[in-house]
């Protein structure tokens, strides 16, 4: 009986709460635009650093690393040159006469959990790809040996620089290697922007939630206030602050969720215009990415935290100002 009790207490002030709302509509419609405005704001942002993960993601094929061996390693392993070692699937190289120290150390370098794929690239190989791409075929066939030397083109597991710059020390300092070939900048720069777009994202979302708190604080003083006579003769019938308090703190539930669902709509509004010309510009590069806006899981926490900082604006508030409103 007294759940029942506590339950249709809850029930009455969830009603309530909904129905002091929809009596001052031109005001509740303002703070929930005004909440819903400032949610959408770091929720456009994450989203945004969502998508640029996802396209960052295509880069662990774009960080490759040459590796060139030295020529006594070379003059020891060409015998007879047939050698197939375009399949980087399943990192299988299988060569006729190529043996000793080159297979050997493709085999140990396959173990290493830095390397995704391996390719041994041989000097006839490239000597053959230059021919073609360079247009100096005839030049070339006057040369009377081959300079090119073995490489060992190597895909990381993950394009983050520390994996990279990791994997680069590991194969400088191997004594088969002469040098490393690969460009780290613009992949330092790229995650240096991408860290900085974090941060600054929850920075942005830490300042707007805590504004989020003093537009529900606010609502739900002037709330108070407006109500003040009712809430006095409500606590000299005997009602309990629980019981004065439990509605203002339903109206903080609903207008941080409405703000939450004003903040989706905007959001969706807002990536479903820019999908299409997202997708024409990345067919232009070339590429199939698609601009994702907010699934099941990020509309939920979406909504959850519009709730709860409704809730804790309206807990600060009623705990600060409830307490002036005593009868005399």
């Amino acid at each position: 009986m007294r759940l029942k009790n506590y339950l249709l207490n809850h029930a009455y002030a969830l009603v309530y709460s909904l129905g002091q709302i929809s009596r001052a509509p031109l005001s509740s419609v303002m703070t929930v635009m005004v909440i819903g405005i400032t949610l959408a704001l770091p929720t456009v942002l994450y989203i945004a650093l969502q998508n640029a993960q996802q396209l960052t993601a295509g880069l662990d094929n774009v960080a490759q690393m040459s590796v060139f061996l030295k020529k006594e390693i070379r003059d020891q392993n060409i015998t007879d040159n047939n050698i197939t070692g375009n399949n980087t699937t399943d990192n299988n190289v299988t060569g006729n006469n190529i043996t000793g120290i080159v297979t050997g150390l493709a085999e140990q370098l396959r173990r290493n959990p830095d390397i995704a794929t391996l390719e041994i690239i041989t000097p006839d190989q490239a000597l053959e790809e230059f021919r073609r791409s360079s247009g100096f075929g005839d030049a070339l066939r006057a040369l009377d040996e081959n300079p090119l030397p073995f490489v060992l083109v190597i895909k990381p597991t993950h394009a983050h620089p520390d994996v990279v710059a990791r994997l680069q020390t590991t194969l400088e300092k191997l004594p088969e290697t002469d040098f490393v070939q690969l460009d780290m900048q613009w992949l330092q720069r790229l995650y240096a922007v991408l860290g900085i777009a974090q941060r600054g994202a929850a920075i942005l979302a830490g300042l707007l939630s805590l504004a989020v708190l003093l537009i529900v604080g606010n609502t739900i003083r002037q709330g108070i206030h407006s109500n003040r006579d009712e809430i006095i003769i409500t606590k000299l019938v005997g009602a309990t602050d629980a019981f004065v308090r439990r509605p203002f703190l339903y109206a903080g539930i609903w207008y941080g969720l409405l703000g939450g669902l004003l903040a989706w709509l905007l959001v969706s509004v807002a990536f479903g215009l820019l999908a299409e010309p997202v997708q024409h510009l990345s067919a232009l590069y070339g590429n199939t990415f698609a601009l994702n806006g907010l699934d099941i899981t990020s509309t939920l926490l979406l909504l959850l935290t519009a709730t709860l900082l409704g809730l804790l604006g309206s807990w600060l508030a009623v705990g600060r100002y409830l307490r002036a409103v005593e009868p005399a």
